[in-house]
């Protein structure tokens, strides 16, 4: 009983599989693709753990054609080059099909081996990826496949495959085990999704169970808690699903949700990742709230500080203290949009001399058409201003500031609109 629960129960019909009825229920794109018979090159992008190899093995099962599976964690060139070598063979005379996991990991040569053979259909190619495809994938490769994402299984779709593991795996130990009340609910979301790692969750609690002895074991919280433990909370940190988390973090905050924001801050520093978070933070107190509250950045910086000399668990504190201020504080990407707008005007090369009046003084030689340099010094004048012109002359009516709809830029705004005004 080695092999692990999740694959010994894999199912064996689309309808088994749990979680993607977007997919597999009745009339549904790919569901009427595979049932016509005619299978398309593709790829399945998605979550660990939500049945792409499961969907990739029955629809291969489907065909007459010769199945080869490849890993693009240990696959090589010469494997390609293995099973392009089986084409219009005795070994394969209807074709063959490829199922390639994890194609993220094939290097450029290795997709572009391929690229002839799914073209012409002697190869029909069957890819499944966690990262995203369009930024993943060779160009060549994804024009000629169709796409189809597998969503993370919701705690609600899993739980009919957590009681039908549980019951399986009594069947083979030839014991019941009666779980307690909130056990299946708990196993569903500390999976995170993961259907896989769902039933793991459930043999190695189960298992646990079974020094009990009797011919009905329960299945406790507690010992489900035991063995789940920060189940949940691994991400890979080069991976999509890790970049979303940071993503709907600093959007949360962004969007005035202190709740979802703490929340998506405890996932990140449960992944110990406390450098993102402070990173994030910080954006997201210069880019969102600015001017709106000039004095955050300074505050947030502290409790920055304050978070890595405690480092983790304690960091959590003034990490939460900071991320609720943001959230709840007045917003407003003025400042943001200014530099943007005036970092693009330098890129394409729009502006021009500095005004004579703006630069370090110089020598007037003979040829000089205008001697001095004219700079009117602003302390010099009431309200210690006088208008000049500052920006270059291509670019001297650019407006690149325009102040937010919060108490502070407004009362800086109608400061200047009187002083101004006057001159």
């Amino acid at each position: 009983m080695s092999t692990p629960l999740a694959d010994r129960i894999r199912p064996e019909s689309l309808d088994e599989i749990v979680g993607q009825d977007h997919l597999f229920a009745p009339g549904a794109a790919l569901r009427t693709i595979i049932e016509s018979g005619r299978i398309p090159n593709l790829i399945f992008y998605g979550p660990s753990g939500t049945g792409k190899t499961t969907a990739a093995r029955i629809i291969a099962a489907g065909t007459k054609k010769r199945l080869h599976i490849l890993n693009g964690t240990s696959a090589s060139l010469s494997d390609v080059r293995d099973v392009i070598a089986q084409i219009n063979t005795i070994a394969a005379p209807n074709g063959l099909l490829l199922y390639l996991d994890e194609i993220q990991y094939f290097n450029k040569k290795q997709q572009q081996s391929l690229l002839q053979y799914i073209e012409n259909g002697d190869i029909t190619l069957i890819a499944s990826t966690t990262e995203n495809p369009y930024f993943y994938i060779y160009p060549a490769v994804l024009s000629r496949c169709t796409v189809f994402e597998f969503k993370a299984v919701s705690p609600a779709a899993a739980v009919p495959g957590i009681e039908r593991g549980l019951r399986i795996l009594g069947e083979e130990q030839g014991v019941t085990f009666v779980p307690e009340p909130g056990v299946l609910d708990f196993i569903a979301d500390a999976a995170g999704g993961d259907m896989r790692k769902a039933l793991g969750i459930t043999e190695l609690a189960a298992l646990a169970e079974l020094s009990k002895g009797g011919r009905e074991i329960p299945l406790t919280l507690a010992r489900v808690k035991e063995v789940a433990n920060k189940t949940g909370a691994h991400f890979d940190r080069g991976g999509d699903a890790y970049y979303d988390l940071l993503s709907a973090f600093q959007k949360s905050m962004r969007g005035s949700d202190p709740n979802a924001a703490v929340y998506y801050l405890a996932c990140i520093l449960e992944a110990g990742d406390l450098i993102s978070a402070c990173r994030r933070l910080m954006v997201c107190a210069s880019e969102d709230v600015g001017l709106a509250y000039p004095q955050i950045l300074p505050i947030v910086k502290a409790a920055v500080d304050a978070a890595l000399q405690l480092g983790l668990p304690e960091a959590r504190i003034p990490l939460a203290d900071a991320v609720i201020l943001v959230a709840n504080a007045p917003k407003s990407n003025s400042a943001y949009n200014a530099i943007n707008q005036a970092m693009e005007d330098v890129s394409k090369g729009r502006g021009g001399p500095i005004p004579r009046q703006l630069q370090n003084k110089h020598f007037d030689g003979e040829d000089a058409g205008e001697k001095g340099q004219h700079y009117l010094y602003p302390h010099d004048f009431p309200n210690h201003y006088t208008p000049q012109q500052y920006l270059p002359d291509r670019l001297k009516d650019r407006v690149y500031y325009v102040p937010g709809a919060n108490r502070n830029e407004q009362a800086a705004k109608e400061y200047w609109d009187k002083i101004k005004d006057k001159k």
